[in-house]
């Protein structure tokens, strides 16, 4: 039925043009001879060609009844042919054994038969193209479609094309082991460890060795926990400190209102007086001297609402291109669509979402951050303990589990007024980075500082420690822990200082 569905549109595109739709006959005619002369030939061509990628309906159904034989480990030659195309019922259709049988005088072997295959796949995706922007001339004409839904349509229909064209030769190890060679050789000089884009975060970038290049790494929190902080806080770092550009795609916050957290936190002015422009003369000073920091920052804001896969894969493209960018941030992937791709239901679309997310790494090379919610399971749980989001809280869909490559949870106790440990060290203005998932490394608890009032995350501050002689030692506070994701809890935390109380005076619930 497909076949003959794709025969009309090929004889209905010839019609309305006036022309001819690409084509090949002598090649199609040359590949499927060569496919009944050798029998290894058909290995070379199984992952291109598929039958509705032939001009001729005779030729599909040909080759249908070549990959049955395949499927079925038969010898494929002319008679083998003939005879499943008679169990088909399509021998009459195709022309009978007499144009079967003709055909392996079309050619002499199956040398060249991978280059004709090519040739004959790109030849269906210029009909295809001719075809569907045939179809969204019509409804461009018809003014009862929605525009942004014809849009929407024909980003995913051409997504979908461009995606199916996207093939992948397998290699030999050598070149790959080089590559891999040459990446430790880069992370070695650099002399900190870092093997990918550095996160600002020390403890987090010691157990990451770095955002890895390739990269989906989803950061799961429930509302107000500090997913835009944290990323932001991320950015500011990458970005002065390090002169990464990043790329930031923001669904849910406009531009001005992602830069003004921006300058919240590196001018350390209050977001309140910032957003009255209620400062004093010497804070205007602050603002106008820490901005400049800003200004020249390889930093790039899109924040185009309901972005789509196809959108968004285009624009990164682009970016990487123009500005070479390092890292890219999305906030957050529930409110991205799957470009009118027509799954059947929402957690089919988030699957979409999150496999496009890992190709877009993969085709750029840099690390993808996805921020993502959780669901309500939280909530319901008791205790510090319970309130430890787990990877059965993520929302939607399991595959974001599935697709990424590292999946890390905000937790701050301070939020669910739990303000200390078990051991009573006091959590007030920390939190927790949990790596619940880490395909390339172990899984660990980092604690940072939270500052309500700047929306910002950082490292704890080094403090001063009693060395039992009389003296005093000093030590990074920032502390990487063993995980408690498979240990049901169980670890006990390490003794903390008891380190002041940095949210003093500020709503604790300020959501950030």
């Amino acid at each position: 039925m497909a076949n003959k569905q794709q025969y009309n549109k090929n004889t209905m595109m010839s019609n309305e043009l006036g022309k001819l739709p690409p084509q090949v006959l002598d090649l199609e005619e040359a590949v499927l001879g060569a496919l009944m002369l050798e029998k290894d030939a058909f290995v070379q061509i199984s992952e291109l060609l598929k039958p509705e990628h032939f001009y001729k309906e005779a030729h599909q159904f040909i080759y249908q009844a070549i990959m049955n034989l395949e499927a079925q480990e038969q010898p494929v030659d002319m008679l083998t042919v003939t005879q499943e195309l008679k169990r088909l019922g399509k021998i009459e259709e195709v022309g009978g054994a007499f144009y079967v049988s003709q055909l392996t005088s079309k050619v002499a072997s199956a040398a060249h038969i991978e280059f004709h295959a090519r040739i004959i796949w790109q030849k269906f995706l210029q009909r295809r193209m001719i075809e569907i922007s045939s179809e969204l001339q019509t409804k461009a004409y018809d003014d009862g479609i929605d525009v942004n839904d014809l849009l929407e349509e024909a980003e995913s229909t051409f997504f979908m094309l461009s995606q199916g064209s996207m093939k992948r030769e397998a290699v030999q190890i050598n070149p790959v082991i080089q590559e891999a060679i040459d990446r430790i050789k880069v992370a070695a000089a650099r002399g900190d460890g870092l093997s990918g884009v550095a996160s600002g975060f020390t403890a987090l970038d010691r157990i990451t060795s770095g955002w890895q290049g390739s990269a989906l790494i989803i950061i799961a929190a429930r509302p107000a926990m500090g997913k835009t902080a944290f990323v932001l806080s991320m950015t500011r770092q990458m970005a002065l400190n390090h002169k990464i550009p990043v790329a930031i795609f923001s669904l849910e916050m406009s531009n001005v209102e992602l830069v003004n957290r921006l300058v919240v936190s590196e001018t350390e002015l209050s977001a309140d007086k910032i957003k009255k422009g209620n400062l004093a003369p010497y804070e205007w000073e602050q603002l106008d001297h820490k901005i400049q920091n800003l200004i020249d920052a390889p930093i790039f804001v899109d924040d185009t609402a309901g972005l789509s896969v196809f959108e968004l894969r285009a624009k990164c493209r682009r970016l990487k291109k123009q500005h070479d960018i390092q890292c890219i941030i999305i906030d957050y992937l529930q409110l991205m669509n799957a470009s009118g791709m027509s799954p059947g239901n929402r957690q089919e679309e988030v699957s979409i979402i999150s496999r496009s997310l890992k190709g877009l790494a993969k085709e750029l090379d840099v690390p993808v951050i996805a921020l993502s919610q959780l669901n309500r399971g939280v909530e319901s749980r008791a205790g510090n303990e319970g309130k430890r989001p787990q990877l059965s809280d993520l929302r939607e869909s399991g595959a974001i589990e599935q697709d990424a490559d590292m999946v890390c949870f905000i937790h701050r106790p301070e939020y669910y007024r739990i303000t200390e440990d078990e051991q009573g060290n006091s959590l007030i203005g920390m939190a927790e980075i949990i790596i619940a998932k880490h395909r390339a490394g172990p899984t660990a608890d980092v604690r940072l500082r939270f500052r309500s009032e700047l929306a910002r995350f950082q490292d704890v501050e080094e403090d001063m420690f009693d060395d039992g002689g009389g003296g005093f030692s000093q030590e990074p506070a920032a502390q990487s822990l063993p995980s408690k994701m498979n240990s049901g809890g169980e670890d006990g935390a390490p003794n903390l200082p008891d380190f002041p109380d940095m949210n003093a005076g500020f709503d604790k619930d300020m959501p950030f």
